[in-house]
């Protein structure tokens, strides 16, 4: 465990997670590829990106990393989900039985998510987002990218809301949880995961 430089494992089995690794590391982080029980163990905190979050569900099985991820939470240690990321964090999925097998949820996140619900891949974009928290005294909007993005539709009494956009939840943060709709790994907004690598450095140190 080294407070300065916290390992953080970012999932690397689908999605941009290289460019999470990216951005942790601009920022601080010794971030590393996850695919096994024992990096994920051996981590100070854990990433999981964005993809297909049906599949990714049924990958985390597999590979045998729901027990491992599990037992990361209950040890305290952060969690960062984007995108499907988000989903699989929820506690709650509104159509999570409209696919074969259903969605794997880990229900760190006391939140009800809809999937894709910002529309299909063609509609991706990219706006910015007010998060305060975030931006510090500069006021300056967060970049943020939307592809096939879920919203939060419910949050119960302990998740704080850190941006919306368009009137709609797209950032929350439960303990040392966060779930975001959107990709901050795909900017060069790197505030995001700054705000994340303070998180894991106040548990380290």
């Amino acid at each position: 465990m080294n407070a300065t430089r916290p390992r953080i494992a970012v999932l690397a089995l689908q999605g941009d997670f290289q460019k999470h690794i990216d951005r942790l590391n601009e920022v601080g982080a010794e971030a590393f590829n996850a695919r096994s029980p024992e990096e994920i163990a051996s981590a100070d905190a854990i990433v999981i990106p964005g993809g297909e979050s049906t599949t990714i569900g049924k990958l985390l099985d597999r590979f045998g990393l729901l027990e491992p991820i599990r037992n990361a939470h209950i040890e305290g240690k952060p969690i960062f989900g984007t995108c499907a990321g988000l989903i699989l964090l929820a506690a709650r999925i509104t159509d999570a039985t409209s696919e074969r097998g259903g969605q794997t949820t880990l229900g760190f996140l006391d939140v009800t998510v809809s999937r894709n619900a910002f529309g299909r891949q063609i509609d991706s974009f990219e706006s910015v987002l007010f998060a305060p928290k975030l931006v510090g005294s500069s006021n300056k909007p967060l970049s943020a990218v939307f592809i096939r993005a879920p919203i939060v539709e419910e949050v119960g009494p302990d998740v704080e809301i850190l941006a919306s956009y368009d009137g709609r939840i797209v950032f929350v943060r439960q303990g040392k949880v966060l779930g975001a709709s959107f990709h901050p790994e795909l900017t060069d907004d790197s505030r995001v995961h700054s705000y994340f690598v303070d998180l894991v450095r106040e548990r380290t140190g």
